[in-house]
């Protein structure tokens, strides 16, 4: 594919621009990106302030742990790989490899297409998940992680890739729950472990359940307050914050314990949702049953 250049439809009536090697299949005025926001070169914002932040996040342990992903992304890698012919695996999200990805990217016989609204080393396209420029029913199985609390419209996305799965078609999704803002104006909206159930309502479910607990969402929002504290002064925000980060990065072990139980779930850090494609959306009443009632959750991992 040439550096720059266009990709036309087969009628010829609509054209796509290629900047760097990257089809830009986005339309405009139908969302929250242009192709403007892509072909235009932006200037350089890498002050010396955000590489030293960079340097800093980087020497830091991190305060998050998802041994989840990693398990469930094998299983759907093997569960891909025992069908014996050539997988298409779309990855929404996917301009860097995820936590756990390696299962998927590394897999004999998966032809992955990753995906994002950003450049990325790993983009083969830039389009938006509301509005995916595949046929229907053209991938064996999707990868959405951690993408839902940044689009506006989560359902639209789900249904999109409910469109783009073939028959028995499979989903694996991550959300945040007890998570601050990030990604600044383009994050939306967290959802519960049901709330996320009832996202892919038009799926059999296969595994569903917290990612991260308590101790690791406490050490999240203990460094945003120790930033909160700093007011408006973002050096000592930063510094503040790497204290913090420092002193209670220790507390996602916890949640291998704290996780066991109900409560432990309801304040979990993040959630994951593994299915299959279905006809059939199930009711609220149907998912309420399924997580065991008005006092019950999925605790559920494969």
């Amino acid at each position: 594919m040439p550096a720059d250049g266009e990709l036309r439809t087969e009628d010829g009536r609509e054209a796509y621009p290629i900047r760097d090697g990257t089809p830009i299949l986005i339309h405009d005025g139908a969302g929250a990106f242009a192709v403007s926001d892509f072909t235009v070169p932006s200037p350089a914002r890498r002050t010396l302030g955000s590489r030293l932040r960079g340097l800093v996040d980087r020497a830091l342990p991190s305060n998050s742990r998802n041994p989840v992903a990693r398990h469930q992304l094998a299983w759907l890698a093997k569960e891909l790989e025992d069908r014996g012919e050539q997988q298409l695996v779309l990855i929404v999200g996917g301009s860097v490899a995820g936590v756990g990805m390696e299962a998927i990217l590394e897999a004999k016989g998966l032809e992955v297409v990753e995906t994002d609204v950003s450049f990325g080393p790993r983009t083969d396209l830039i389009c938006d998940g509301h509005s995916l420029p595949f046929a229907d029913e053209t991938f064996d199985a999707v990868v959405c992680q951690a993408v839902l609390e940044h689009v506006a419209d989560p359902p639209r996305v789900v249904e999109e890739i409910w469109r783009v799965l073939g028959t028995d078609g499979l989903v694996y999704s991550e959300i945040p729950f007890m998570q601050q803002v990030h990604e600044g104006a383009y994050d939306f909206t967290r959802y519960t472990l049901i709330g996320h159930r009832r996202l892919y309502r038009r799926f059999t479910r296969l595994a569903a359940g917290p990612i991260g607990g308590p101790g690791m969402a406490l050490s999240w929002s203990l460094v945003y307050f120790a930033r909160a504290m700093a007011g408006s002064h973002a050096l000592l925000g930063d510094i503040l914050a790497a204290v913090m980060r420092l002193a209670t990065f220790w507390l996602k072990y916890a949640d291998g314990f704290l996780l066991r139980g109900s409560a432990g779930a309801d304040a979990a850090a993040g959630t994951y949702f593994l299915g299959r494609k279905a006809e059939n959306p199930l009711g609220d009443r149907e998912i309420i049953g399924e997580a065991g009632g008005a006092s019950g959750g999925y605790m559920i991992e494969r």
